[in-house]
């Protein structure tokens, strides 16, 4: 698994609030803590849809993606001016060693997870940052979100982070997405 990407002629999906239902704006505010002067990375971004809400609450973010096409879209619609835009895959981020306060990746977990994302996740959150991932659920019942094969549980996940160095400090399974929050 790992590296599958969400199909660019659908980006505007991405923009549908319907998303909240999986996962709300104050449920990854509540997570990810964020406050004034914290640098923060979107892992995933895609058109920019959490990268916005959080944006409001940080000193900068940077919406990274692999798809030139879904920051094409973002562009169109408009980037508030503290978000900076990244492309480059996740095992690969050009930042420098602890140079984020924290990250977060919402339904993109399984297009990225690998043990080269975690290590480099690991390199560029600071001591005490923490990663916050909701993803789709290995063990949910595909009301929505890519086929359960593609997905991974909640378990995979903290055993991920948690052999990647982090410190796993809250993980629920939910009906059909789970939330991981990791601290390094």
């Amino acid at each position: 698994m790992g590296f599958h990407t969400f199909d660019p002629d659908r980006a505007a999906d991405l923009e549908d609030v319907t998303r909240y239902r999986w996962c709300s704006q104050e449920e990854l505010l509540t997570w990810l803590e964020p406050h004034d002067g914290q640098v923060v990375a979107d892992l995933g971004s895609g058109t920019g849809f959490y990268a916005d809400d959080v944006a409001r609450y940080v000193g900068s973010v940077y919406a990274v993606d692999l798809q030139a096409e879904m920051h094409e879209f973002y562009r169109e619609k408009g980037v508030p001016e503290n978000v900076e835009l990244v492309q480059a895959p996740v095992d690969d981020l050009p930042l420098a060693d602890d140079s984020l306060d924290g990250a977060f990746s919402v339904d993109t977990y399984h297009e990225y997870e690998s043990e080269e994302s975690l290590a480099e996740l690991a390199r560029v959150i600071r001591p005490g940052g923490r990663v916050v991932t909701i993803d789709w659920s290995a063990t949910g019942d595909r009301i929505a979100g890519p086929p359960l094969e593609e997905r991974y549980a909640l378990g995979d996940a903290v055993s991920h982070f948690t052999d990647a160095g982090f410190t796993v400090t809250h993980a629920v399974d939910r009906h059909e997405t789970y939330v991981c929050v990791a601290r390094r």
